[in-house]
């Protein structure tokens, strides 16, 4: 009897990690594609909005989650791929200005041959660890290589929410 169910229990931890794997590779904000292996098409899902965190109006997809770009990222590439991209998945597809965003909008192309949606020069990404509307978890971490930054509607980086946020130690912030 014991051996049962301790494969019961073993069995229902193995669903409820399969799910959790597969439902945390689509965090990209309405990105129509499938998990970021094909080119996303552009939707009312990829409406950029904004809202004020701390004393920082930031970028938002059409969820509420802050936007974010990665400093060794240029204008036309994302050096952010493989496990990078679990952490960080890429807003894939265009994205419309909605109401209050200004700036330029664009896609690059990623190295699996998806598009990107860009604004001003930065390619867009969101954070796995915002788990709500309004909340910018990223903001100023130097992981996956580099430093990231919610994106502003000034254009300069949003102050980081504590000066232990910034240091980051090789993790990703949780």
């Amino acid at each position: 009897m014991r051996n049962r169910w301790l494969v019961l229990v073993g069995a229902v931890a193995a669903v409820l990690v399969v799910a959790a794997c597969g439902s945390s590779s689509s965090g990209s904000g309405g990105s129509g594609g499938s998990g970021g292996s094909s080119p996303g098409a552009a939707s009312s899902a990829n409406t950029l909005g904004t809202m004020k965190i701390g004393s920082a109006t930031v970028l938002t997809n059409s969820k509420g989650h802050t936007l974010y770009w990665f400093v060794r990222d240029t204008s036309t590439k994302s050096n952010c791929d493989a496990s990078c991209i679990h952490f960080w998945p890429p807003v894939l597809g265009s994205a419309t200005a909605g109401s209050g965003v200004s700036g330029q909008l664009g896609t690059i192309t990623r190295s699996n041959g998806a598009t990107q949606a860009t604004w001003n020069g930065h390619p867009l990404y969101t954070y796995i660890g915002d788990t709500s509307a309004g909340t910018d978890k990223g903001n100023g971490l130097n992981i996956s290589g580099g430093v990231w930054h919610a994106i502003t509607l000034t254009g300069s980086a949003a102050p980081a929410a504590s000066p232990s946020a910034a240091s980051g130690g090789g993790g990703y912030g949780y």
